[in-house]
């Protein structure tokens, strides 16, 4: 049975690879939290349905890593647009209300990993 932490990671990459731009606002909290390449930061899923428009990102996952009962990494092969080959990243997701809160995409498995453990002992301590 899946996890409702699964079941909003699921519907955001179904969202986005078949980039349906209303199904990927409604996949995201309001405001989902970002980190890529280009910054990091809050922006409202109307700006998170642009930037998957933008980008044409499509992300593959091949393994899921819970960190928590609201964090999980997952590795992916994302391809853009032109891309030759899938480049390996990995996203840390936090879910909140069965929608997906923040995606921290980081460019392997190792620091996503790192982060999501930071983020899951600062949100336990005060």
């Amino acid at each position: 049975m899946e996890s409702a932490l699964e079941a909003a990671i699921n519907e955001w990459h179904a969202s986005v690879n078949e980039g349906d731009l209303e199904r990927s606002a409604k996949a995201v909290a309001d405001p989902i939290v970002v980190l890529g390449p280009k910054g990091a930061g809050p922006i409202t899923p109307e700006q998170f349905a642009e930037w998957v428009e933008r980008s044409g990102i499509r992300l593959v996952p091949r393994s899921w890593h819970p960190v928590g009962e609201r964090l999980m990494v997952v590795e992916e092969d994302a391809t853009w647009p032109g891309s030759e080959a899938p480049t390996r990243v990995a996203t840390v997701f936090r879910v909140t209300g069965g929608k997906v809160s923040a995606a921290l995409r980081l460019p392997d498995l190792r620091s996503a990993l790192e982060l999501a453990f930071v983020c899951r002992e600062m949100a336990a301590t005060a």
